[in-house]
């Protein structure tokens, strides 16, 4: 029986056995940890061949470039051909850098900030008042990027194909909105996948702003645990189809698929863009770590072999995933106080729970030893309006620790809906 449908003297009850098993919990000194995305140890351990596909100075030649040297600032042509070949790009329009696409992100925007862009008229820290579409729930670190340069912050709500493009379309027709985050596939942390049309109606968009950048983080474009691979379009080719071949940077790299803090990261642009980032970029740096550059073409060889690489990771992920629904489906799901996705891909499940309940849920998890990303982390500012979303990362536990976290976590949500509605 939903909470909302029992009598006082039937939710009085409820909430004694449900304070009980609280504190039950509390008692087991629990320290599990679920904040972040972060792949577990089987993950990290199915890799580990990576460490030693290169033992050898003749191993660190790449055609006619030595990798130990300086130089190929845009990255090897190996690992631009390896990206491009994932991404269905075209290798000159990639450019390989360390291991993080967040720094590469942030970079972008950096660039913009000091430099202008291609079209820009000026560079954007001589704008008045700048504007950034954020499509939320989304991805708290890509909200932090825009906050922290002081650009106003612009909630764009998510439906079931992407953002709501009717909003969007409306939007950019002030010059003040220079931009859009976005994670196209497995979206962290619904887990939708945009739709062809809503793809098709970003390439088409006819910004105000003349330097309107498009964020495209693909950093779950191979990433199913369920099913066969999502093909997707390439976003390149469709921006450059409608007139906006210079409006988008896509971003993608290895974190997921070697090692997070050891893998490889990329930007791919038209290559115009290309010209004019590699002539700001060779100012702070002369190349990037071009032994693991080459060090993840020797591993990873191709896509397709790079897809039976995520088939492995999709075993160890899978089960993971279905323990998160199915204990929600059991635990909650009867009792009406949460809905959540279903997702095939990504690194996340996406709760949406009652109007406000969200947050007094997590400070209860935390009192029971179990930590996940804050409440309102998925909104901008980290303000969410209706106090409802959660976002669960199960990669980390091991299944026997996720199902515990999970049934402390559902224990929580039925304790505080339970004092909300006394």
């Amino acid at each position: 029986m939903k909470y909302r449908e029992m009598t006082a003297e039937q939710r009085k009850v409820e909430f004694e056995k449900v304070s009980a098993e609280f504190e039950a919990w509390k008692a087991k000194g629990l320290k599990l940890n679920m904040a972040r995305g972060r792949p577990g140890k089987e993950q990290l351990d199915l890799v580990s061949g990576i460490l030693s596909v290169m033992t050898d100075p003749t191993d660190c030649v790449d055609g006619d470039v030595n990798v130990r040297n300086y130089g190929q600032l845009s990255g090897l042509p190996s690992a631009k051909a390896l990206f491009a070949e994932i991404l269905g790009c075209k290798p000159e329009q990639v450019f390989v850098g360390g291991n993080a696409s967040l720094q590469l992100m942030y970079d972008t925007i950096a660039k913009a900030y000091t430099n202008g862009l291609l079209h820009s008229e000026k560079p954007w820290c001589r704008e008045e008042h700048i504007k950034w579409l954020c499509p939320a729930p989304g991805y708290d670190r890509h909200f932090k990027v825009t906050e922290s340069f002081g650009f106003e912050l612009i909630t764009i709500p998510m439906t079931e194909t992407g953002p709501n493009m009717d909003l969007v379309e409306q939007l950019v027709k002030d010059p003040a909105v220079k931009g859009m985050w976005n994670v196209p596939k497995y979206s962290n942390p619904d887990g939708i996948i945009y739709s062809d049309e809503t793809i098709e109606r970003i390439a088409k968009l006819k910004p105000a702003a003349p330097d309107f950048l498009l964020m495209w983080d693909n950093a779950y474009c191979i990433h199913e645990f369920e099913g066969e691979f999502v093909p997707f379009p390439d976003i390149l080719s469709l921006c450059e189809k409608y007139g906006n071949a210079d409006m988008v940077f896509e971003f993608a790299s290895t974190s997921k698929i070697t090692l997070p803090g050891a893998g490889v990261a990329c930007f791919a642009c038209s290559e115009a863009n290309m010209e004019y980032m590699e002539k700001l970029i060779n100012i702070q740096i002369i190349s990037y770590d071009k032994i693991n550059q080459l060090r993840h073409v020797k591993y990873l060889k191709d896509k397709a072999h790079t897809l039976e690489l995520m088939k492995k990771h999709a075993a160890i992920m899978g089960p993971k995933f279905k323990a998160v629904t199915e204990t929600l489906a059991r635990e909650v799901g009867p009792l009406g106080l949460a809905t959540w996705h279903d997702p095939k891909g990504g690194y996340f499940v996406s709760v949406n729970t009652l109007p406000g309940l969200a947050k007094r849920t997590l400070a209860l998890c935390k009192e029971a030893g179990v930590i996940m990303t804050s409440a309102g982390a998925t909104f901008p500012y980290g303000v969410d309006p209706k106090d409802s979303n959660i976002r669960v990362a199960p990669s980390l536990p091991p299944v026997e620790e996720l199902q515990q976290a999970m049934e402390v976590f559902c224990c929580c949500l039925k304790l505080a809906a339970l004092e909300q509605l006394k």
